[in-house]
């Protein structure tokens, strides 16, 4: 009997200590929802304004991936991106963000464009249609959202990057910009050629960054891009371009920059 009691205190305190190690902020919360696009169950995290409850205003969206590293330190890969952290400081220019869970060994598959030969993927076209025909109009019909284009976007890394950027070139009726950081163009060469083929609305907007101690092709990618948007005459105040040097491939390159991201895209 005294063991048994000793064994529940131990298993108190074990999952006590668990759970006291989240860090996601009491604005954030979860649900699930189906995703017939990918013949899954997604999990949705959702991140409201502190005043959300007490105001009657409509607010802009952000659609976010890999939502595991986004608000909590429990979840997350490495570190998290501390987005809500960065969100409670705020009084005004608020948005309200829907992180969307990676699916694991799907990640590949749903955060590319088209499939690669060695690595596989190519339902990010299922994944984004996952979000413009399910997942937004579910947003937009139970939180006060802003639901227009203009108001809306769309913003990752890494993977979370290619396909953000591929989401504004391909259906800028829905999303109308476009947080891109270290875009993973090499998985997907085929961006370019999509690039070169599609008319950019005027209305479009991109934020790009990337670190210059990631993979040797990075930041060349991101300039050969950049070169490319030039050619397809989208005027200066539609991108942003900042190279973070010693910026490493990781969540932290990502949070401590993640504000200033928010905050042009916001504007």
């Amino acid at each position: 009997m005294k063991l048994k009691h000793l064994y529940l205190l131990i298993l108190a305190f074990i999952v006590n200590e668990t759970t006291s190690q989240t860090t996601k902020s009491e604005n954030v919360t979860r649900f699930t929802i189906a995703a017939p696009q990918l013949d899954t169950l997604k999990t949705i995290w959702v991140y409201l304004p502190t005043n959300y409850v007490n105001s009657k205003k409509t607010y802009p969206v952000i659609y976010m991936h890999d939502a595991q590293n986004l608000f909590d330190a429990e979840t997350s890969y490495a570190e998290e991106w501390e987005v809500d952290e960065y969100l409670d400081t705020l009084t005004d220019n608020e948005s309200i963000i829907i992180g969307i869970e990676h699916g694991n060994e799907e990640r590949i598959e749903e955060l590319t464009p088209y499939q690669n030969e060695i690595h596989g993927g190519g339902k990010g076209d299922s994944y984004l249609n996952f979000i413009k025909n399910t997942l937004k109009p579910h947003i937009d019909k139970t939180y006060r959202t802003q639901p227009e284009a203009k108001h809306t976007t769309i913003f990752g890394s890494s993977l979370g990057g290619l396909i953000s950027f591929y989401a504004v070139i391909k259906y800028p009726e829905t999303f109308g910009k476009a947080g891109v950081f270290s875009p993973s163009f090499w998985i997907n060469p085929e961006i370019f050629d999509l690039v070169k083929n599609s008319e950019i609305p005027k209305t479009s907007k991109f934020y790009f960054l990337a670190g210059t101690n990631e993979s040797e092709t990075m930041i060349p990618e991101l300039e050969k891009m950049i070169t490319l948007l030039i050619q397809k005459n989208i005027s200066t105040y539609q991108f942003e371009v900042h190279n973070i040097k010693g910026g490493q491939h990781n969540e932290k390159l990502w949070a401590e920059h993640f504000g200033m991201a928010y905050q042009w895209l916001s504007e």
